[in-house]
């Protein structure tokens, strides 16, 4: 009798993705969850996101006709002044985020302060949403 595997939908994302989007996005959510281990990993409006409880932080996307992984910060108009790493990509109101067409276009050190900034600044905000 054969076992079945049962895959998780924010682990059947990460599979289905393209090189180099997979490697990086595998990257980046292993720098993450390595990093905030309280963070929750979801997959929500078919993308995965990482959140504190229930407000959103980050989420992983790659955008159609897009040649990047998105790592969008929720309320990363609040960290863009100290982060300029984070790019107002699509006029978004409040998300800002870092856009990668390879592994090593990410700044593994910079990237560790900016996810323990980030947490700290959701941890003391009501919301995640706040535009």
């Amino acid at each position: 009798m054969k076992k079945r595997v049962i895959v998780k939908p924010v682990d059947a994302y990460f599979l289905n993705q393209g090189e180099p989007y997979q490697s990086i996005m595998l990257y980046v959510r292993s720098v993450i969850l390595n990093t905030l281990p309280e963070v929750q990993e979801r997959y929500s409006y078919k993308i995965p996101f990482y959140n504190i409880g229930k407000k959103p932080m980050i989420y992983l996307n790659v955008l159609k006709g897009k040649e990047y992984v998105d790592v969008a910060f929720v309320q990363g108009i609040l960290l863009e002044k100290d982060f300029p790493v984070l790019k107002n990509d699509n006029n978004r109101k409040q998300v800002r985020s870092i856009q990668l067409k390879q592994i090593e276009d990410l700044d593994h050190e910079n990237f560790v302060k900016l996810l323990n900034v980030a947490f700290k600044e959701l941890k003391k905000s009501k919301r995640a949403w706040f535009i």
